[in-house]
């Protein structure tokens, strides 16, 4: 039985909600998106406390109706970097660092870029930034790679979805989005190069629609889980290296179709899009509720528990600390700090057993797998999954016929085929 201790709460962002957590990975530095005006408020959660350090764009224009893309486009990026004790915020004033000592500039992209993904090289030597700062028409079809000692900017493969570090290191993923079809990219990280260097491998994700959010990994590497899409609550959950789907549900009603009825909108958005995390315990993930409810999934066992954690509110954000402990946001304001406490833990001489299993994890898949072209689209070369099924990619160039219950994606696919098919 997992039992689950509040050691800490406090009234987040001036009393406002927090719709996005993001928790440094090895210092108890926490980072908060404010669901009222475009600001990141950053706390100290260490020694069982919670004590804000500061924030960025705490005076900026509240957001008031804007909705959709409107919205989005004012939505801060932000990510820490690797070790110190630095966040990186893109904001509509440009890049900015964040340090317990102030605020301070970027050098690198050109004060006109409107980054709205960001993410560190593992060694914290450069920042990845999408779209690219180019400004030109076509700038959502790369990345920059920027890099900090010396502000060169280089171009990346396309991206726009943050990136996720494997707990083995060496390899990261990030989402690549269309409306028709997103891809889950899987690249090695070159740090020969300067700046690093992400470079795409063949094998690959496909995930219906757009509108996800950053994959999450467990803390040994096995599981990873992706939420979104943009028309329905879905959650799923693959294992690593196979990337074999174990989990596939939809949070909350499925989607009735267009035109969508008030009430399911309503409920669909009562669902927070960050509302899942990995703790301690490999194997578990934990998804925050309307209900201010925490659900904890034992993917082995296939078991489910609910904890309750808020009253009255619902969970705007959830996510892990660098000790294990997890971090969820209400929708009254509140940022809870829990300890989970389970008799399942693993001892610390198995810590070592873990990372070792994640390294050799990451080994198997970049064996089993190979770099795309440079020739600057990778999706040509992709051998993609649902996890339940693989595609080469002459699959995808004459597959002309698909059932009902197929993936929307393969039957647009096979759709197009079937008007123009391949020579």
């Amino acid at each position: 039985m997992t039992d689950l201790e509040n050691v800490a709460q406090v009234r987040g962002g001036d009393g406002r909600c927090v719709e996005r957590l993001v928790c440094h990975p090895r210092l108890p530095l926490i980072a908060g998106l404010d669901s009222g005006r475009p600001a990141v408020h950053i706390w100290d959660g260490g020694a069982g406390e919670l004590r804000e350090l500061g924030s960025v764009g705490a005076g900026s224009e509240a957001y008031d109706d804007a909705f959709g893309w409107n919205r989005h486009k004012r939505t801060p990026a932000m990510a820490w970097h690797p070790v110190q004790p630095l966040l990186m915020v893109a904001n509509e004033d440009g890049v900015v660092r964040w340090t317990p000592a102030g605020l301070f500039d970027l050098e690198g992209p050109p004060p006109t870029a409107d980054c709205r993904s960001l993410a560190f090289s593992p060694d914290g030597r450069t920042l990845w930034a999408s779209p690219s700062s180019g400004g030109d028409d076509d700038a959502w079809e790369r990345s920059d790679a920027i890099d900090l000692a010396s502000g060169t900017v280089t171009t990346g493969p396309r991206w726009d979805t943050g990136v996720a570090e494997h707990p083995g290191g060496g390899l990261v993923v990030t989402l690549s989005s269309d409306q028709g079809a997103t891809h889950g990219l899987f690249a090695r990280v070159d740090q020969e190069t300067t700046p690093a260097a992400m470079r795409v491998l063949r094998r690959a994700l496909i995930l219906d629609a757009d509108g996800y959010e950053t994959p999450v990994f467990s803390s040994d590497g096995r599981h990873f889980a992706v939420r979104g899409n943009a028309y329905g609550n879905s959650l799923a959950v693959f294992e690593f290296p196979s990337l074999r789907r174990v989990l596939s549900t939809t949070l909350g009603e499925p989607s009735p179709g267009y035109p969508y009825p008030p009430e399911w909108l309503a409920q669909q958005r009562a669902w927070s899009p960050h509302n899942t995390a990995f703790g301690s315990r490999p194997g578990v993930l934990w998804v925050g509720t309307p209900a201010g409810t925490l659900v904890e999934i034992d993917l082995e066992a296939q078991h489910a528990v609910e904890h309750d954690v808020l009253s009255g509110s619902r969970v705007s954000a959830l996510s892990t600390t660098s000790a294990g402990e997890l971090v969820v946001a209400g929708s009254g304001g509140e940022l809870a700090l829990l300890t989970v406490r389970s008799g399942t833990l693993k001892s610390p001489d198995k810590r070592g057993d873990t990372a070792t299993s994640a390294v050799t994890a990451v080994t198997a898949f970049l064996e089993a797998t190979s770099e795309v072209p440079d020739d600057g689209d990778p999706e040509p070369h992709l051998v993609v999954t649902d996890g339940a099924r693989d595609w080469e990619p002459d699959d995808l160039a004459t597959v002309a016929t698909a059932s009902e219950t197929d993936p929307t994606w393969l039957r647009l696919r096979a759709a197009i085929n079937s008007v123009d098919p391949a020579p």
